[in-house]
């Protein structure tokens, strides 16, 4: 399962629209690793000007993988994330995950090229 979901919730979407904020806190108390690491490169972003900010730390067990997998891997969990911290959230392996700002498009594109992707694959991380 992606998201531990409170009934509450789980209710209000049967009956209809869930707002953003509901499901960013959905996704923030399911996934505490995924989210805090994407919570750190907002921050490092806004604090540093830069046009991205790039997580390289290795998850540090099995369960927080699944965490950033999980998270990048649905769209809906991908956007509502972008949206809250009104970034471009781009993904190349558990490893490297990069928060663009908006406007970063030259950037944003270099690092979801082909080229990058190869660049980026390491023995080590053959299984990730």
């Amino acid at each position: 399962m992606s998201l531990t979901v409170p009934k509450a919730l789980l209710e209000k979407a049967q009956q209809g629209t869930v707002e953003d904020e509901e499901f960013v806190s959905c996704i923030r108390d399911s996934l505490p690793y995924a989210w805090g690491m994407v919570e750190r490169l907002a921050k490092e972003l806004e604090a540093s000007g830069a046009p991205s900010a790039q997580n390289l730390e290795v998850p540090p067990d099995e369960r927080s993988w699944g965490e950033v997998f999980r998270l990048v891997g649905s769209d809906s969990m991908r956007g509502a994330v972008q949206r809250h911290f009104g970034v471009r959230l781009a993904f190349q392996n558990c490893c490297r995950v990069g928060l663009f700002r908006p406007d970063a498009t030259a950037e944003y594109e270099e690092f979801i090229s082909p080229r990058a992707q190869l660049l980026n694959q390491k023995p080590e991380l053959l299984n990730c």
